[in-house]
């Protein structure tokens, strides 16, 4: 077997700077004549340590997943983060984990990750490493600007999409099972796909958004969604999702679709009548279009 290569790090998002560090260890790995092999974990460390946390995930387990395996590395390990494991000392995870579970011979460790229980500095990984049969490589920081998970959900929140999709690299998705809504698009003539997103998905700031829906089929549509409380119908406090597919017509429900969120259109907004609705959805159907047809 040839010896592996591997960076570490829960990796939500899997954006920029998670691919630039990746890329760096798969070329080392090559010149070694290594495996390249990415570890990441199956939840945020915080459920564990903290068992009323709930996080806000740029990226569910399974796209986080299907991120990394296009990212160019040969492997990805998936580990199953446990409360024991969140005692253990980076020393005792490096040796347990990654040298006698999973044979690595050198880690790339991106410039400001840590990992094991109270971490240690970059000189403190290297000696650990060697101790147990580990290279340890600092890893260049991506020139010019800081990347990084928590930004990116800062900008989501704050409705800076086109700023968050560039750090990204890619359009933020949204992925959830279509069930029954109101009904309110149908009797306004813009039948919308209710779609119900897993509470540990971080949704971006309400408002109305262009994006090109991804059917079960693969096909894929533009789309109009209104993310919010839909002040107008007065809905409460309940935030929800409903795409309106342009260019579609059929049944979704209880299929699974995923939106990529290509611009924010406006703030969600309180109208005096159903009528300025109505008028302000197809402008909105208009100006997607443009955006979507470019």
């Amino acid at each position: 077997m040839n010896k592996r290569a591997a960076t570490i790090g829960f990796f939500d998002g899997v954006h920029r700077g998670h691919l630039f560090l990746i890329s760096q260890m798969c070329s080392l790995a090559k010149v070694q004549g290594m495996e390249s092999v990415i570890i990441t974990f199956d939840r945020h460390p915080r459920e564990v340590i903290h068992s009323n946390y709930v996080p806000q995930l740029l990226s569910l387990p399974t796209e986080k997943l299907f991120l990394l395996r296009q990212s160019g590395a040969e492997q990805v390990e998936v580990l199953h983060f446990t409360q024991e494991m969140s005692l253990w000392s980076a020393s005792e995870f490096m040796t347990k984990v990654l040298r006698e579970k999973l044979d690595v011979s050198m880690l790339v460790m991106g410039y400001d990750h840590r990992f094991g229980h109270s971490g240690g500095s970059h000189e403190d990984y290297v000696r650990w490493g060697k101790e147990c049969g580990i290279e340890v490589e600092l890893a260049h920081e991506l020139e010019g600007e800081k990347i990084s998970s928590s930004r990116i959900r800062s900008l989501l929140k704050d409705g800076q999409l086109a700023e968050a999709n560039r750090l990204l690299g890619y359009n933020y998705p949204l992925s959830g099972t279509v069930v029954k809504g109101h009904q309110i698009g149908r009797h306004l003539g813009f039948p919308t796909a209710n779609l119900q997103i897993p509470t540990m998905k971080l949704l971006p700031a309400d408002g109305v958004y262009a994006g090109r829906a991804i059917l079960p089929e693969g096909e894929a549509c533009p789309a109009v969604l209104n993310i919010g409380k839909r002040p107008t119908m007065q809905n409460g406090e309940n935030i929800s999702v409903e795409v309106h597919l342009l260019r579609f017509s059929g049944d979704l429900y209880e299929k699974e679709i995923r939106v990529e969120l290509v611009a924010r259109l406006r703030d969600e907004l309180q109208f005096s009548s159903i009528d300025e609705l109505r008028a302000q959805i197809q402008k909105d159907a208009e100006k997607a279009i443009c955006l979507l047809d470019k």
